[in-house]
């Protein structure tokens, strides 16, 4: 019994003392010094779950990863590719890059050169915390499922033209990815995604891009918690059907904060566009969608609702200083009120006797005037006449005689609480 108990105790121990000398996933930790060819040779060397730490300065890329090993750089080492290619290449499952600086990679668009690629077979990779800066696409997720791209910073090749230049992260039929926390500018879009479903992004930061989120052919993906400071477009959602949009903040982007174009049954909420150079919130053809709880403000346009779009709700948004709160030219009348409940107008002059929060008169954004002025532009001319002023004290106080268009039955008094962005993300 004595025997058998002393036996046990020593192969705890052994155990024990394997597991202090592996390092993390159970492999070998190996230090890597800076130099020609040493991270080369010593992945070769590596084996399955091994831990490879780049000591700080210039190593030797491309290189390709075909081992689930990590490579660790602490922040401070950096991996300069040759100019072709892609800087690391990521070929098997359960690999992870972390706290390198990439650069160098090739201008190939047909092969999508990056700082990072990985390829259909790098399932579950984790690129974190890195520099990935002048490379042509910071980070291909081409094909790879459930993986992770969180709190990178991203820049791109600012030598180039916008339209020249690459993507911050690249995503094609990659299925539950997660992308995170990074900072993405100089790029041409911030997160491009083509043909890819059930992927979230959130709490990312991008400026100076195309688009900060590029949504083409994606479906049931999440786009949470995201800031867009000064780009062309902050979140384009085109051909894809029910995404989730909220709590994202598109401050001074040059053209429109939200585009809706064929995306259909997508839950917009509470989201913050501010100081849109064009439009606040564009939809064209655009169907079944839920518009609830946004603040669009000080836009040239609120809402430019157009193209046969319908079956959208919309509920408790503010309305807030857009020079034309909906530009929305149709026959039909439509309701922007749901279960009682409508939104915010900023220049709605109304008085709520009853204090149930709702304005005791409906909200026109648009009358006869508008409609002539958005088909035949060269009416401005009679913006001031007595003609033009008259017909439209008329049709205020003879509803009956404006045409289809927007009408809210329920306005809000007071608009929802203003959100603050809240990415956290690199400098």
């Amino acid at each position: 019994m004595r025997r058998t108990l002393r036996n046990l105790v020593e192969t705890v121990g052994l155990l024990i003392t394997t597991v202090l000398v592996c390092g993390p996933a159970g492999g070998e930790e190996w230090s890597v010094p800076a130099g020609q060819g040493a991270l080369q040779d010593m992945i070769e060397q590596a084996q399955a779950g091994d831990f490879l730490r780049l000591a700080p300065g210039d190593h030797q890329g491309p290189v390709t990863l075909d081992k689930p090993i990590t490579l660790d750089g602490g922040g401070k080492a950096r991996i300069i590719g040759s100019g072709n290619g892609s800087v690391i290449t990521v070929t098997v499952p359960d690999v992870t890059v972390d706290g390198l600086i990439l650069t160098g990679s090739g201008l190939s668009h047909e092969t999508l050169d990056a700082g990072v690629k990985l390829t259909k077979k790098a399932h579950r990779a984790i690129v974190r915390n890195n520099k990935i800066l002048s490379n042509l696409t910071g980070v291909d997720v081409h094909g790879a499922r459930n993986a992770t791209v969180s709190n990178n910073l991203i820049e791109g090749r600012r030598d180039l033209r916008r339209n020249e230049r690459g993507n911050g992260i690249y995503v094609w039929n990659a299925p539950d990815l997660l992308a995170e926390y990074n900072t993405i500018r100089y790029g041409r879009d911030g997160i491009f995604v083509n043909t890819s479903h059930k992927d979230t992004f959130r709490n990312n930061h991008f400026e100076s891009l195309r688009f900060a989120v590029h949504y083409m052919h994606g479906n049931s993906g999440v786009v949470e918690n995201n800031v867009s400071i000064g780009n062309d477009i902050g979140y384009a959602l085109m051909f894809s059907d029910r995404l989730t949009i909220r709590n994202n903040v598109s401050i001074g982007d040059l053209k429109h904060g939200l585009m809706l174009n064929y995306a259909n049954r997508a839950k917009i909420s509470g989201n913050h566009v501010s100081g849109g150079g064009e439009k606040c919130l564009f939809m064209y053809n655009a169907n079944k969608n839920s518009v609830k709880d946004n603040r669009f403000e000080g836009c040239p346009i609120g809402i430019h609702f157009t193209a046969g779009s319908a079956k959208n709700t919309f509920q408790g948004n503010a309305f807030i200083r857009n020079r034309t709160q909906v530009k929305y030219v149709g026959s039909r009348m439509l309701d922007w009120s749901t279960d009682g409940r409508g939104n915010y107008w900023s220049d709605h002059a109304a008085f709520d006797m009853n204090g149930d929060g709702l304005a005791d008169t409906a909200y026109r954004p648009n009358d006869l005037v508008d409609q002539v002025l958005w088909t035949q532009p060269s009416a401005k001319l009679l913006v001031g006449s007595p003609a033009v002023q008259l017909l439209r004290w008329t049709q205020a106080q003879f509803p009956a005689l404006l045409p289809g268009g927007i009408v809210d039955n329920a306005p809000l008094m007071q608009p929802p609480t203003r959100r603050e962005p809240n990415a956290g993300v690199q400098g």
